[in-house]
Formats: structure tokens, C-alpha cells, sequence
């Protein structure tokens, strides 16, 4: 066996360090026998080694097929299935419902606070006497009174600051479910 073929083997007992230690050997040694014998038909080793695949893809899937073996019921996995599933339910009755509420919200307010803004600072400029628009201001604790034009820059600043918000709120929303989701998929 020449020496890339070693090292394709170095690198499956790698990818297949949560195996114990007799049970990587056994691995290993099939797939050198599979290696001899397709030497042994007159192929090259890069031709062994294009049909065999990556070494993490056949690791993972000798992986996968001992996970499916040991399906059978057992206290470990009823406490990982347990544990994942009230981790689960107790994070989404705050984290799915905070961020679902927030994001929307985030993103209106970031919209709407600048386009409301820009209204109010065309009123004061072209003197239209718009009802109800006066009454619309950014308060600052009563210590500043800002003119429609500072407020405008104000508002827009803070809408910019209230979108990206929302954004990363719902993106952090879908990165939770979806990370959740493959968690549960590598548990069934």
C-alpha cells in the first residue's frame, strides 16, 4: 500500500474518534481489505481514492450507520431526549415568543420612525400646518428641545439603530429554530 492510501486511513480513525478503540480498528481494517482488493483489480490509488470518497464522508457515514444500531432504548437516551426536549421547551416559551414580538416591531419602528420624521421636518420647512404633526417629537427627558430638522437626523439615526435590530433579531429567531430543528434531526 503506498503512502496516500496510509494517510486516507490516518484520516478515517480520525473522523472516527467517538468510536471506541476496537471498533475503529474494525473500520479501518475493512477498509484496507476494500483497498487491497481493489488493488489487487489493477486500479490506481488515486482511482481507490475517488471511489472511496472523502475520509470525513466515510467516516460519517459508518457514524451514521452504528447511530441507527443503537436506536434501542436505553437510560442515556432517555435522558438526552429528555434533557433536549425541556431545554427546548422552557428556552422557546421565552426566546421564540421575545424575539417574534421584537423583530417586527424593531423593523416597523425603524421604518416608521424617519419616514414620520421626514413628514414632520417638510411641515416645519414648507409651513403646511399638517393636524396632529406638531405634536409628534423626540423627547429627551425634557432637557433638549430639538428643531423638526435635528430631529429628523436624530430619528433617522435611531431608526437606522432600531432596523439592524430587528434584522438581527430575526435572524437570530431563524438561526434559533433552524439550529434547534437540526439538534432534533440528529436525535430521531
Amino acid at each position: 500500500m503506498n503512502q496516500s492510501l496510509e494517510k486516507y486511513l490516518t484520516a478515517v480513525d480520525r473522523h472516527l474518534k467517538p468510536l471506541p478503540v476496537s471498533e475503529r480498528a474494525d473500520i479501518v481494517k475493512e477498509i484496507k481489505s476494500t483497498m487491497l482488493e481493489m488493488e489487487s483489480e489493477q486500479m490506481s490509488s488515486k482511482q481507490i481514492l475517488d471511489r472511496l470518497g472523502s475520509p470525513k464522508d466515510l467516516a460519517k457515514a459508518y457514524l451514521k450507520d452504528l447511530l441507527v444500531k443503537e436506536k434501542r432504548c436505553s437510560i442515556k437516551r432517555f435522558l438526552i431526549l429528555w434533557a433536549f426536549y425541556t431545554a427546548a421547551g422552557f428556552s422557546g416559551m421565552v426566546v421564540i415568543p421575545v424575539l417574534a414580538v421584537i423583530a417586527p416591531v424593531f423593523l416597523l419602528c425603524g421604518i416608521a420612525a424617519p419616514v414620520l420624521s421626514a413628514v414632520k421636518m417638510f411641515d416645519y420647512l414648507l409651513n403646511l400646518q399638517i393636524p396632529f404633526i406638531q405634536n409628534m417629537q423626540i423627547v429627551f427627558y425634557g432637557l433638549i428641545d430639538l428643531n423638526p430638522v435635528a430631529e429628523f437626523f436624530c430619528s433617522a439615526f435611531f431608526g437606522i439603530l432600531l432596523f439592524f435590530l430587528g434584522r438581527g433579531a430575526w435572524k437570530l429567531l431563524l438561526l434559533y429554530l433552524e439550529k434547534l430543528s437540526r439538534t432534533k434531526k440528529s436525535l430521531s
